[in-house]
């Protein structure tokens, strides 16, 4: 059938007993309302993407009749969808094309699989699936790749903004995620909608223990009834500056005792030396060892290390008194005891296996007090030498400004 589509024309049409009919538009080519025995009635457009008689025929669903779609409302985005074809746009195969997109959820996934998994550590992948399938898919995962805009990626990040370093993680993950998308081209280059994304201001959490507190932490383990296994987990914390993670799974047979070493064929930051003080050969040296069991810090099931460590430490720090102490703490406290001893920076970025030295910059205040104790002693030698010695050396008063 044939004829101006109106508001008229498209009351007036009957549906058939079977089957579909067409009322194609008299003024625009390949516009038309398809109407089904059902009674649904559907503006759609027929073109060809490409010149001549062999270019593939495409037919374009508009929508269904009524609101939002009127005669004149789909006359026009027809007109409009003509000229994207004149153009050489392809209208039809874009909508084919964007609905094989993936959502964020199936991007979510692969990314896991090719990316986490094969390329970073385990740990790294779990919580990266962990935050995930907590925060982002909830979120945004139904939404389809390409769609994803720096709008969405703000209200994510905005909406956790009561967790402040944990949005700051979601985000960094959303951008490597869509980092992922662009290297598979699922998004185009340079659109990553998570650019330009403000973080949040993080204040890093420090315990820097004193004097007292360490020999208060002292006296609790000496006295503790936990595991010999627990206690000595948390002394070689204290002693070597190493990673949670490092010590929990580390294995006799990567420990010299002669050379006061431990290497670690992996961890957060590659192969890495633990070195041994004194006090850590010594918490070893004391430390049952399990038959057939590989691990120096040994769990409940057989051939395993321990895994349960926190009932325990939180049992031994309100011991000490030293409530809210984490035991990343421990690392912090080794690091500060060794910058306030006057070790230099690169030293202790060596014995905590920092890769970059900013990140040991974070002790540096505390080295103040050894650089006022060697000025100190520079000058003192200084005025020996020129006869200042004497109170007069240690305080010099300057004139007073004239008026």
């Amino acid at each position: 059938m044939q004829g101006k589509i109106t508001k008229r024309s498209v009351d007036m049409l009957q549906p058939p007993e079977n089957g579909e009919e067409t009322l194609w538009d008299t003024e625009v080519k390949g516009f038309g309302l398809r109407i089904r025995s059902s009674g649904v009635k559907t503006y759609i457009l027929h073109y060809r993407a490409g010149s001549g008689r062999n270019a593939p025929l495409r037919k374009f669903t508009i929508g269904k009749h009524g609101s939002p779609w009127s005669p004149d409302s789909a006359r026009k985005e027809a007109e409009r969808l003509l000229g994207l074809v004149r153009d050489g746009q392809d209208p039809a195969g874009n909508r084919m094309a964007h609905r094989a997109t993936p959502t964020v959820k199936e991007l979510g996934e692969r990314f896991i699989t090719e990316h986490a998994e094969a390329k970073r550590k385990p740990a790294t992948a779990k919580q990266y699936d962990y935050l995930l399938n907590q925060f982002i898919v909830p979120e945004i995962g139904q939404k389809k790749v390409a769609d994803v805009t720096r709008q969405d990626v703000m209200k994510l990040h905005t909406s956790m903004s009561a967790t402040p370093y944990q949005a700051n993680r979601v985000l960094a993950l959303v951008s490597a995620l869509f980092t992922f998308a662009e290297r598979v081209g699922e998004r185009q280059d340079s659109s990553n909608p998570a650019r330009h994304v403000e973080r949040y201001k993080e204040h890093a959490r420090e315990r820097m223990l004193s004097g007292e507190e360490l020999a208060r932490l002292g006296e609790a383990l000496a006295t503790s009834k936990e595991s010999p296994y627990a206690v000595a987990l948390i002394k070689l914390l204290v002693f070597t500056g190493a990673r949670l993670g490092e010590v929990q799974t580390m294995k006799w047979e990567w420990i010299d005792m002669e050379r006061a070493e431990v290497r670690l064929p992996d961890s957060k930051t590659g192969r890495k030396t633990v070195h041994l003080p004194p006090p850590a050969l010594q918490v070893l040296a004391d430390l049952p060892r399990e038959a057939d069991n590989p691990y120096v810090i040994c769990g409940e099931l057989e051939k395993s290390h321990m895994i349960g460590i926190q009932r325990p430490w939180q049992r031994i720090r309100n011991a000490a008194g030293l409530d809210g102490l984490r035991l990343h703490d421990l690392r912090h406290a080794f690091a500060s005891v060794a910058a306030c001893s006057g070790l230099g920076l690169p030293i202790i970025g060596k014995l905590l296996g920092h890769t970059q030295a900013v990140t040991t910059m974070r002790y540096s205040h505390l080295a103040s007090d050894p650089l006022k104790a060697a000025a100190a002693t520079i000058a003192g030698k200084i005025a020996d030498s020129m006869g200042m010695s004497g109170p007069s050396a240690d305080v010099v008063e300057f004139p007073k400004n004239r008026a």
